[in-house]
């Protein structure tokens, strides 16, 4: 029997995704070509069916998962294929048991609908990506001549097995998320040179029309990208098609992947592809386990997280690499969603026997860092392009409607939740308008009416944050006021304009020192003040602002950090008046996302200047770090 909150759960989806394609906005992507590939990864598929999902189209109807796919538009299934992952007992490590039999199965059903493969291998026992590249346990031990000889043979007979069973594939992936790493090793010439020229050699070999890709990923480092791309050059590799994964939750803004994809392209001549990409339709949890994209989080909501949002995400993607001279775009595990609503204890014992989890507990044996510690279910239900019973949300039909267009009535899909900064001796003034997200992706400002609020009583409670609701043409609407003291530093927080206010001394020669844009790395807001350097020993700077003029009284400096690989260092926060230092404290880099604030105090006479800063040294290779948060405050 379902739960209160299951059942409350379960009628919030239906209202969320009862309506139909019909109801969706889509721009037609104009000149299209019809080789585009529209494509989706489900690799986690008959994981899921083994532990009771069953997919419906948006009426209802159940259907097999890949009449859907083939129905709406979908023209490529991307299955991922990893060397052995189960334990030494048989038992499977989850996100699929991907091994080449898994693939196989995927490859015969969907050749049932004219769809080909993608072969995503990635020469690993379980989750290949930048910060895991782990050799696969066969191969343990294996000098690099010995790991490629390997390598090429896996990969020919893998696609061997799968062009025996009469499957189409269309590309095959050598490796996944290579950023720098690939099968344990860590030296190009090894990842290149070696083990991606002998799985390039098999391609070529079993499958000779199939494409050869390349897959890395944050685009958002536009040169680091361009770098890679570089060094396939530099070792003359044989691939079709340079690919990368796009979550703009991290992966920066579209401009930025047109622009790198482009130059890529040019430069050497490449095809190229967004291989994965996704986007949250719901807050919503399904599975007891958590998502990666909830609720909070430092990370950019570029649509709204609406089905419609959903869609928009994906029709922008599509336009945006087919604008570089791209190929196609994937939708990362489009039917991953919850095995059940019930309860932890029941999904549990599902994603253990079946592997339709991210992890189970036993990939402990191969991952004990990460699967070991943190196994458990899907953490991106709420990204799938089916709800949680397994029903076809309508933006599922975005893949159709792209080579048509769909323009319906415009209206509000979404409202903003605005954001008001107030100061503790100013006035509070609340909005008068919210700004309103429409179906087609323009934005209009809609007039709002708040609730009451008692202005006197937030200015007498101090620096605090407080939340009132209102309502915008029928829909809610949500405002956050922060009350806070002054800041009498400019640009405290690096959202705005350098305008040169903040100076750099570089005494180390670090090799990075600039103000980035990367909410993911900020503390509050989309920017932070970045340094890093690849070498030990080079990260030393200061970084100091001076205020003149202030009003008599107590000022305190606060400011926040964080990073890592720091090494040796030493770091703090300081005051100055004039050459002499009148207070610091220490600054603590450890780890990402771990925000480490210092705060300091000094008294200063009327008419007084302060010079504010932040001292750095790092002796650490590859350290790296992130200041946010400046602020000045008269606190007495």
């Amino acid at each position: 029997m379902r739960t209160i909150a299951g059942i409350l759960l379960l009628v919030m989806l239906f209202l969320c995704t009862g309506a139909q394609a019909s109801d969706l906005y889509v721009r037609k992507a104009e000149h299209l070509p019809e080789d585009f590939f529209l494509g989706m990864d489900v690799s986690s598929v008959l994981s899921l069916e083994a532990s009771g999902v069953r997919y419906r189209d948006t009426d209802g109807t159940e259907k097999d998962l890949f009449a859907l796919l083939s129905e709406n538009g979908v023209n490529l299934i991307r299955v991922r294929v990893w060397n052995d992952p189960f334990d030494s007992d048989g038992n499977g490590y989850g996100g699929g048991n991907n091994n080449i039999e898994a693939a196989v199965e995927i490859g015969r059903r969907a050749a049932a609908y004219g769809l080909p493969l993608l072969v995503d291998f990635h020469y690993s026992d379980f989750w290949a990506d930048p910060s895991k590249q782990q050799t696969p346990k066969a191969w343990e031990g294996m000098d690099i001549k010995a790991k490629a000889e390997a390598l090429y043979t896996y990969t020919a007979d893998c696609l061997s097995r799968l062009k025996a069973e009469g499957i189409r594939v269309s590309m095959v992936q050598l490796g996944n998320e290579t950023n720098g790493r690939m099968c344990g090793e860590r030296i190009w010439m090894n990842i290149v040179h070696h083990l991606m020229k002998a799985g390039s050699r098999a391609v070529r070999e079993v499958y000779p029309d199939a494409l050869v890709a390349v897959h890395f990923t944050n685009p958002e480092s536009a040169d680091t990208m361009l770098n890679y791309a570089s060094k396939l050059a530099y070792y003359d590799l044989d691939y079709d098609v340079f690919g990368t994964s796009y979550y703009p939750y991290w992966h920066g803004t579209l401009d930025n992947l047109r622009q790198v994809l482009g130059e890529i392209a040019e430069t050497y001549g490449k095809k190229v592809m967004v291989m994965e990409t996704s986007y949250a339709y719901t807050l919503e949890d399904g599975d007891f386990s958590g998502n990666t994209i909830g609720e909070g989080g430092g990370y950019e909501k570029y649509w709204p997280v609406t089905v419609q949002g959903q869609s928009n995400a994906l029709q922008d993607v599509v336009r945006t690499v087919q604008e570089a001279g791209g190929i196609g775009v994937c939708w990362w595990e489009g039917a991953w969603i919850p095995v059940g609503t019930e309860s932890f204890e029941e999904n549990s014992r599902l994603w253990e026997t079946y592997g339709s989890g991210w992890a189970s507990s036993y990939a402990g044996s191969y991952d004990p860092a990460d699967a070991g510690k943190y196994y458990g279910g899907c953490a991106c239900e709420n990204q799938a392009m089916f709800d949680f019973e397994g029903r076809a949300l309508p933006s599922l039909a975005t893949f159709r409607l792209l080579r048509t267009g769909q323009e319906v009535e415009v209206r509000p899909d979404a409202i903003d939740d605005p954001v008001l900064t107030c100061d503790l001796a100013g006035e509070i003034v609340l909005p008068e308008t919210v700004s309103a997200v429409m179906n087609d992706g323009s934005r209009i400002e809609l007039p709002v009416t708040w609730e009451a609020v008692d202005t006197a009583a937030m200015k007498a409670s101090g620096p605090a944050e407080y939340t009132v609701q209102g309502v915008a043409e029928g829909m809610p609407a949500t405002l956050l006021i922060r009350m806070v003291n002054f800041n009498y530093l400019i640009n405290g927080d690096f959202e705005g304009e350098d305008t040169g206010e903040w100076v750099t001394d570089n005494f180390g020669g670090t090799e990075q020192l600039y103000i980035e844009e990367k909410k993911s790395d900020s503390l509050d807001g989309t920017k932070h003040y970045h340094f890093y350097s690849a070498a030990k020993d080079q990260v030393g700077f200061r970084l100091e602002q001076t205020v003149d003029n202030l009003p008599a009284g107590t000022y305190r400096f606060d400011v926040s950090i964080m990073g890592g690989d720091a090494g040796d260092y030493e770091s703090y926060a300081y005051i100055k008046k004039g050459d002499e230092v009148s207070a610091e404290c220490g600054l603590q880099i450890t780890a990402w996302n771990a925000w480490h604030e210092g705060a300091c105090e000094t008294e200063v006479e009327e008419g007084g200047s302060l010079t504010v800063g932040v001292y750095v040294r790092c002796g650490g290779a590859g350290a790296w770090g992130k200041i946010d948060g400046a602020t000045l405050t008269r606190v007495r």
